[in-house]
């Protein structure tokens, strides 16, 4: 029997036809490039504090499991990859595994790339010590079901990292009408903004999916420096949160 989804075929589609830019620090995912320092900032600090590594070491993350969900060319898989961690990574748009896979293979990475939706993996009996989900929940046909699928893919004790955007006026302004109206940094209508999801609605999906929410903070653009950094206040427009698995 197969497997029911929340994978929305029409988003889908708006990033398969991106894919060949995964790797382009200019091109359509150049906000991406821009906002990965931060999301790494978070992603290895929760990590670390999880399961007691020493970032200072190197590969902090060996014998750790991870799933990088919504891959897409793998810009957060590879690090991952590079600090230890066994990754596998799952996108739904057939066009960005080959992508993933050959950038992987030049980069000297090992990485299990798949074609697949997390529900598929879910079926199985894998099981991972991380779980991430970053940008992608504002993308899926059912939140819940989606956050419930992470969990369920989490080994007890797990850690389930999920970053979104904040429904309000000013995330309309900054992630729709200046993001992909002004800045073209992507293409118009790549955002629904009455798919963004507010930091509280998010903790009780969280919640809801017997996942304890440990922590949240904002990802912040600076205009004048060009760069984003993490915010214990400002939860306005991007923001990221970890949920552990009871």
């Amino acid at each position: 029997m197969a497997q029911a989804t929340t994978i929305d075929p029409a988003e889908v589609a708006k990033f398969e036809a991106m894919s060949a830019e995964w790797w382009d620090p200019n091109g359509k995912f150049k906000p991406l490039h821009m906002l990965n320092p931060c999301r790494l900032d978070y992603i290895t600090t929760q990590i670390a504090a999880q399961f007691g590594r020493d970032l200072t070491q190197p590969e902090p993350f060996k014998g750790l499991t991870l799933l990088d969900i919504g891959c897409g060319g793998g810009l957060l898989s590879e690090p991952m990859a590079r600090l230890g961690a066994t990754v596998v990574g799952a996108d739904a748009a057939p066009r960005n595994i080959p992508v993933a896979q050959l950038h992987a293979e030049q980069s000297g990475l090992e990485i299990d790339y798949r074609n697949c939706a997390a529900e598929d993996i879910a079926a199985g009996d894998e099981r991972f010590d991380v779980v991430m989900a970053m940008e992608i929940i504002e993308h899926v046909s059912d939140p819940q079901g989606f956050v419930n699928t992470c969990a369920a893919l989490l080994k007890p004790g797990g850690l389930m990292l999920c970053s979104t955007l904040n429904r309000n006026p000013k995330s309309f302004m900054m992630a729709i009408v200046g993001a992909e109206w002004v800045m073209r940094w992507l293409p118009k209508g790549t955002h629904e903004w009455n798919k963004f999801i507010t930091p509280d609605e998010l903790y009780d999906l969280i919640r809801n999916a017997a996942l304890d929410p440990v922590d949240r903070k904002g990802m912040v653009f600076n205009p004048v420096s060009w760069q984003w950094s993490l915010s214990d206040r400002d939860l306005s427009v991007n923001y990221v949160t970890a949920g552990v698995k009871r």
